[in-house]
């Protein structure tokens, strides 16, 4: 079987494992640039963890903020921020461009930031995100904050997810609405209509 590397690349993948087991025991690896802002402490991640190029995680907050099963592979330029808690469960499959966040600059809701004050200036407000486990997230996808997605979704490519998203559902679009789901009975995925 033929390596899907180039020579340049699979030099740079013997550094990028070094570096892997000498800042991240337990993952299986981590590529250059990698960008951690908040310190590892407030980072907890399970065995096999790769990330790829240009992956940035902004942390924040007191504790563990981001939690990352055990399995997970994150393509080039997943950027995360946590400010309370975003957790991602086993075996979670990333695309490329991906952008995943428990914060936001201010509340559009029932205690609206006025729109008169600069973003910069508005109060951070944070809600609990969570990706389940075995679930697939395609190429440019936002998941914002509050959001919940159950076990075994597929995340469709550019969607925007701004609601929780049931176990086993496959959902689309800007904002994401749920296009299919798992019917356990028939071992089949059904169109939701």
């Amino acid at each position: 079987m033929r390596s899907q590397y180039g020579l340049g690349e699979f030099l740079g993948n013997c550094v990028y494992l070094a570096y892997t087991k000498l800042r991240f025991p337990g993952a299986r690896l981590v590529r250059l640039p990698f960008y951690l802002r908040g310190g590892k402490a407030r980072l907890r991640y399970g065995r096999g963890l790769t990330v790829g190029y240009g992956c940035r995680f902004d942390l924040a907050g007191e504790g563990v903020v981001l939690e990352i099963g055990d399995d997970c592979k994150m393509n080039d330029r997943v950027h995360i921020v946590a400010h309370e808690s975003v957790r991602i469960g086993d075996g979670v499959l990333m695309a490329s461009n991906i952008f995943i966040s428990d914060t936001s600059h201010g509340s559009f809701m029932e205690d609206a930031s006025a729109p008169d004050v600069a973003p910069d200036d508005r109060p951070l407000v944070t809600k609990p995100t969570t990706i389940g486990s075995n679930v697939w997230v395609g190429e440019g996808v936002c998941i914002m904050p509050g959001v919940t997605i159950g076990d075994g979704c597929t995340i469709g490519a550019n969607s925007v997810v701004t609601k929780s998203v049931p176990a086993n559902t496959v959902v689309a679009g800007a904002p994401a609405r749920a296009i299919r789901r798992w019917n356990e009975e028939s071992r089949a995925w059904e169109r939701v209509r």
